[in-house]
């Protein structure tokens, strides 16, 4: 079994920052890629920022430039740095992780990230 948790959300004011961790655990040799995620009421979740253990990234166009994914792989912990926050990135976050040799990716709870004044 596989466990996964988020850490970082909170509140922020529009263009500050936040610094999102997630870390993987459990019974696995080593991690293939992990994904932010994030869904905001009434809509569906979307892919934020994807980073594999290769360190190949890609961000949904909304994020570019203003967001960072970074991997750790001797943690199996990911990253995601926000910077420049705006109130359409107030979301649920979630984090989940694809393991070399398993099926299904595995989700953690969420953290919730608000940009407001």
């Amino acid at each position: 079994q596989v466990q996964v948790v988020e850490s970082g959300g909170g509140l922020v004011q529009p263009g500050g920052s936040l610094r999102l961790s997630c870390a993987a655990s459990g019974h696995f040799l080593a991690i293939y890629a992990m994904a932010w995620y994030r869904q905001a009421p009434g809509k569906q979740r979307e892919l934020v920022a994807r980073i594999t253990s290769m360190d190949e990234r890609n961000y949904v166009d909304s994020v570019k430039g203003r967001f960072t994914i970074s991997m750790n792989n001797a943690k199996h912990t990911v990253y995601l740095q926000m910077n420049s926050l705006k109130p359409e990135d107030t979301a649920v976050y979630y984090c989940n992780a694809d393991v070399f040799g398993h099926q299904n990716l595995y989700w953690g709870q969420g953290t919730q990230v608000t940009v407001s004044s």
